[in-house]
This record gives structure tokens, sequence and C-alpha cells, in this order.
């Protein structure tokens, strides 16, 4: 393995993200960053420009890399291609000094190399960061881990939906706190693949997870949980909502797309309830 890696980075109309990604993907690289207005970013982070997004396509070597990058220039003309290269193991270290544990309710959710520090008293939760979103220290995870938690106390053997599940980090702890019957799907066959190791490496296989579309998800459940994007949560509200047959939480969702998510599920015939925010981040929760 080389000491460094490559990173190409393409900043273009928001419009042309998905392309240039499908287009990163396609010569080779190793993984992709995006930031558009969906996904804030980190602070200390350049964010795009307002109306575009910024791809950042990260390569092993320099060959792929400046291959991809005479497509992207190509297909792309208008867009502006910077080529870096980055010290490996400053980048594997990094991201490792960013995954955080949590102590939410009753459930404590960390990495592998930091269970040492989780309480005594607390449920714990085992989550390996890869590429899968979902290790517990996002606002909107949190946020959700908290709805579990309260859900689970009051309604003990409640069944339990989690659309989009990433690490399957929501449907464990409902499992942990008590839930019957956990179903947790996945459009990502990369999430998939990880969130069934992470429910072995915490002691839940029962949860039945898969890459399968709603529709063939059967019956109803208590509580559905659906942590993805705003614009995913309208296009896929009347999929999700006839699953809820008591308890619907939403996250993904950034204060100024509030209004437009809960219309399109109060047209669905959903109450609004009192959610919960951290930073620019909301939760919404419904009710049947």
């Amino acid at each position: 393995m080389s000491q460094t890696y490559l990173s190409l980075t393409v900043e273009l109309p928001e419009e042309a993200s998905e392309a240039v990604q499908d287009l990163l993907h396609e010569s080779g690289a190793l993984g992709l960053e995006v930031r558009d207005r969906e996904t804030p970013t980190m602070p200390g982070v350049k964010a795009p420009n307002a109306g575009e997004a910024i791809v950042i396509g990260y390569f092993e070597d320099r060959p792929t890399a400046e291959s991809a990058r005479d497509s992207v220039a190509e297909s792309f003309p208008d867009a502006r291609i910077g080529l870096d290269e980055q010290p490996q193991q400053d980048w594997s270290n990094e991201w490792k000094s960013l995954i955080k544990s949590v102590h939410v309710g009753r459930l404590w959710v960390g990495p592998p190399w930091d269970v040492a520090n989780a309480p005594a008293d607390a449920v714990r939760l085992v989550i390996e960061p890869k590429m899968a979103f979902g290790t517990g220290d996002h606002p909107t995870t949190s946020l959700c881990l908290a709805a579990v938690d309260a859900y689970m106390t009051d309604h003990p053997g409640a069944s339990v939906l989690d659309v989009g599940t990433g690490t399957g980090v929501l449907a464990i702890a409902a499992k942990k706190l008590g839930a019957g019957r956990v179903v947790a799907t996945d459009n990502d066959p990369t999430s998939v693949e990880l969130a069934q190791e992470n429910l072995t490496d915490n002691g839940t296989p029962d949860i039945d997870v898969s890459g399968k579309e709603l529709t063939a998800v059967e019956g109803t459940f208590d509580l559905v949980l659906a942590n993805i994007l705003a614009n995913t949560l309208i296009e896929l509200a009347p999929l999700i909502a006839p699953k809820a047959k008591d308890r619907l939480v939403l996250a993904g969702v950034l204060s100024h797309q509030r209004a437009d998510v809960e219309a399109a599920y109060r047209n669905l015939g959903f109450t609004v309830l009192p959610g919960a925010t951290q930073g620019e981040w909301v939760r919404i929760d419904l009710k049947r």
C-alpha cells in the first residue's frame, strides 16, 4: 500500500453532482466525499459556492487519478478541478480521531477502540465505522437514539422498522432495549453488509436487515424510524407512511426543511408531536 493517496476535487453546478460521482466511481475512485447544501460541512472544511457541489474522489495511484481527471475535464468542461496528494497515514488516523462515542439515555454507542470508556450501567452498542453513515455521534443519529430509548421505555416489545439503516445502529439499539420484531432496510448493498456485521458483533442476529424495497416489507410497525435526507423523506412518504401504525420518527432534516417534510406526512394522516433539535438538525415525531 502506498503511503499517499490522491484526492481529485471537482467543483461544479449541483445538478451535475450525481453524474460526476458516477464518473469518478467508474474511473476507479476508492471513495467519494460530496459536499452540497443537503450536507452541511464540518467546521474548517471548504463549503461549496451557492448552487454548486464539491465532489472529491480518492485514488490510490496517480495514473488512475490523472485518467479520472481527464475524463471529468472532457465531460464537464466548466468544472474546476484540482488533484492533490495526501499522506495516507494522516487520513486513517484523522478519521479515527473524528469518531466520538455518545451516551444517549440508556445507550452508549461507540467504536471498538473506545469500549473501555463505556459506563458500566449503559446498554452498549459497538459500531465499526467504515463507509456507511451512523456511528452515533452525528446529531441526526443521536436525536434518533433518544427517540428509540424513550419509545422503548414506554412500549417494551414494540415492533420497529428502520428505513435507510446505514450501520444498523438504530435497529440494534431498539433490539437491545427490548423491541420485538425489528426490520431494517437500506438500498446501499455496502450498508446492508456492514449492518449485518454489526448485528453479529452486537449479539442481535435476529434483526431482519436487507436491501428490500419498502413495498416488499410485510406488515406494519409500532415505531418506524427514517434517518435519511429531507428530499428522500418527502419522496418516500407514500411508502413509509403505511408502515407506521403508531409512531413515526424522521431525521436527516435541517430546520429550514422541516415545514415541507411535516406537510408531506400531515397530508397522509399524521399528527405532528413535539420533536427535538440539535444545532441545525431537527427530528420530526409523528403519531398515527
